[in-house]
């Protein structure tokens, strides 16, 4: 049981590069299959966190290597969109570039700061999470962009600024705080107790 949630975050990270060369060799044949890649992620994703803190295993490097396979998977459904839909996504090019310079953003700021990545999980970023996989969807599924496109590209800023603020209001660098408004306590002297269901 214990090696299950290194498992799953495993299973998330060889999903990437498949999802990249379906999307690359085999186009629009490939669009279900990256789909079902997808919505598995997102299960794996669910769930590692929740059997870690179950079993006990759950650590700074169990979450670091969470959320740096996170970023790869969601980057390559991304990559996978522009391969899929390349005039679509040139067409939203604002909205793209924005979330990727808030993501730069807050990892330069978590390495100012703590010389480590954050590493927050905040509950918008999950908010933000579920937006991207509504999107891709439309986009790979549906060739469309229209609402769900622009939901994840104001969620996204919403959580990169909750991320940033969390960032600067620890006193020092710690994992899974849900929100600025948690960070804010933190730094009052307040201890954040994790819940076994926050992933």
């Amino acid at each position: 049981m214990k090696t299950i949630p290194y498992i799953l975050i495993a299973m998330r990270l060889i999903m990437a590069p498949i999802i990249l060369l379906s999307a690359c060799l085999r186009g629009e044949e490939s669009r279900f299959l990256i789909l079902g890649l997808m919505y598995f992620g997102l299960f794996t994703d669910i769930f590692d966190g929740i059997i870690a803190r179950k079993v006990g295993v759950s650590s700074e490097k169990l979450r670091r290597l969470d959320s740096q396979t996170d970023l790869i998977f969601w980057l390559s459904l991304g990559f996978a969109s522009y391969f899929l839909n390349p005039d679509l996504i040139k067409e939203k090019w604002k909205g793209i570039l924005l979330i990727f310079i808030m993501e730069a953003l807050c990892y330069v700021v978590s390495l100012c700061k703590f010389g480590k990545e954050t590493c927050t999980h905040a509950f918008i970023s999950k908010m933000w999470g579920l937006s991207l996989l509504i999107a891709f969807t439309y986009l790979i599924g549906f060739q469309q962009a229209g609402w769900a496109f622009s939901l994840t590209v104001i969620l996204g800023l919403v959580s990169h600024i909750d991320v940033i603020l969390i960032i600067l209001l620890l006193p020092k660098w710690q994992y899974d705080v849900p929100s600025a408004y948690h960070a804010w306590k933190i730094r009052g002297g307040k201890k954040h107790k994790k819940s076994i269901f926050f992933n």
